[in-house]
């Protein structure tokens, strides 16, 4: 899953992807660099996702930054719960490759060509 949304994703040119194949990993990718975007499994080992995403929003640089919880979990309890939590955009599993492109470029900043 983690490389069908990192293909996808590749059609927005200068982003720079990193995986993480937990909740641990996630927490300390973001510790040692910053990150633009998020896109976050509720159901991970390790760490749950919906830890990870209240850890994220309890840290100043990561306040903002838009996270996407892409997900399996579909009970309206859990999307409001992951809402509430700070999540951005809640996707439900299966999506498609062009409305996951649609929705980040939305939530990604502006870039510019000029140098």
């Amino acid at each position: 899953m983690r490389r069908m949304v990192a293909t996808s994703l590749s059609n927005l040119g200068q982003c720079k992807f990193e995986e993480a194949a937990n909740g641990l990993e996630a927490i300390e990718r973001l510790v040692l660099g910053p990150a633009d975007l998020m896109i976050l499994d509720l159901n991970m080992p390790e760490i749950h996702g919906l830890d990870v995403l209240k850890f994220v929003r309890a840290r100043p640089l990561y306040e903002s930054m838009p996270v996407v919880v892409l997900t399996t979990k579909g009970e309206e309890s859990v999307q409001t719960e992951a809402m509430a939590a700070g999540a951005t955009l809640y996707l439900t599993k299966p999506f498609t490759s062009s409305e996951l492109v649609a929705k980040v470029r939305g939530l990604l900043p502006e870039t510019s060509d000029e140098g």
